[in-house]
């Protein structure tokens, strides 16, 4: 048996059993993708990150997420988790990740207890009938991105928290984000964000959902940062902050569980 170094971390959470749950674990070499897979369906959370340190000089860690059904592009909540477990086993004030499709990212410490740089995510005004009839309420309005994001934009945000939507059709669609938005009560912003194409029928908080929303909610509001809560069952609040092409995600993280993964 091998013995794997394991976290359990709630990201965007101040407390346990909130946020979204993310396995973090930090390798000394990869893997086959095979076995990365079967780890991320054992741990059977919306997101496991494996990290092994970065030996080109770009970065301090080399980062990747795997569903329990698929290796993505893009996590956010899972790279904020990240790093939390680096900064708090290792120390330091920031820390930087060379992923394979999205670029380099950045963890700092800051108020909110750290703060997440992702791509700025645009989307344009679009059409999606196949999708709207899926969702579970007519959206005011859709906004599209071909990677695979997608805001439907409603005018409350009790018609949010009311949507029902048919995930065994959304999931027939693709794995695109269903990111579901409105003026929020206690927060400027709130969302609901469905993947069933990726494993996920519901995300707890989407790092990446909000990555797109930071751009779109910038230019609605009129003002470059805004407060989100993600209105899932266990919730997530963030600070959005649009700078240049960089949406700046604030958060704290809680460590649930430090351990060992065996591996035969």
């Amino acid at each position: 048996m091998t013995k794997l170094p394991y976290w359990h971390v709630d990201a965007f959470s101040d407390r346990p059993f909130a946020g979204n749950q993310a396995a973090v674990m930090p390798l000394d070499a990869w893997l086959d993708d095979d076995v990365l897979q079967a780890i991320a369906e054992e741990n059977n959370f919306a997101e496991t990150a494996f990290v092994v340190k970065d030996e080109t000089g770009e970065a301090d860690w080399e980062l990747r997420w795997f569903t329990p059904t698929e290796e993505v592009r893009l996590c956010g909540h899972a790279t904020l988790a990240s790093g939390h477990v680096l900064l708090t086993r290792d120390g330091g004030e920031s820390v930087t990740f060379r992923t394979r499709r999205a670029g380099v990212l950045e963890v700092r410490r800051s108020d909110a207890g750290y703060e997440l740089g992702l791509p700025a995510i645009p989307t344009e005004r679009g059409d999606w009938d196949e999708a709207v009839a899926l969702i579970g309420a007519e959206p005011q309005e859709v906004w599209l991105n071909p990677e695979g994001y997608g805001i439907y934009l409603f005018e409350s945000e009790q018609q949010v928290r009311a949507l029902d939507p048919d995930l065994r059709g959304l999931k027939a669609l693709g794995n695109d984000q269903f990111i579901c938005t409105a003026p929020g009560s206690d927060t400027d912003v709130v969302s609901r964000v469905f993947v069933p194409g990726g494993g996920v029928d519901e995300d707890s908080f989407t790092g990446s959902a909000h990555a797109c929303l930071t751009h779109f909610w910038a230019g609605r509001l009129g003002r470059d940062s805004f407060t989100a809560f993600q209105a899932s069952q266990r919730g997530g609040f963030a600070t959005c902050r649009l700078e240049g092409d960089r949406a700046w995600l604030g958060g704290p993280c809680v460590t649930v569980v430090e351990g060992s993964f065996y591996l035969p």
